[in-house]
């Protein structure tokens, strides 16, 4: 991978914390919900999951991560469900405790 794509995926990972689950409160990095971001031929491709299959801000969140990668990376962004079932595991580390996980 190059440095360039490196800076680009970084960069978007970053502004991607600014993106909350609003039922949840922490930003999708925070939950592991942003599973790839894959930049290849001027185009920018996130996977992604939801805490749950039947969440009622799916949409919206999915288009806010769309719209928030397309911006920062300037790249035409598209955004794959992911077929993983999400789990807590998946929060970065620490993140459980403040959400009083564990």
């Amino acid at each position: 991978m190059s440095d360039a794509v490196q800076t680009i995926e970084d960069k978007v990972r970053d502004a991607l914390r600014t993106v909350v689950d609003p039922e949840i409160g922490m930003d999708v990095i925070q939950l592991g919900l942003i599973r790839k971001v894959d930049v290849s031929e001027n185009r920018l491709h996130v996977i992604m999951i939801l805490t749950t299959p039947f969440c009622p801000y799916a949409p919206q969140l999915m288009e806010q991560v769309r719209r928030t990668a397309q911006t920062v990376s300037g790249l035409t962004t598209t955004i794959e469900m992911g077929l993983e079932i999400w789990d807590p595991s998946m929060m970065e580390e620490g993140a459980a405790d403040d959400w009083g996980l564990f």
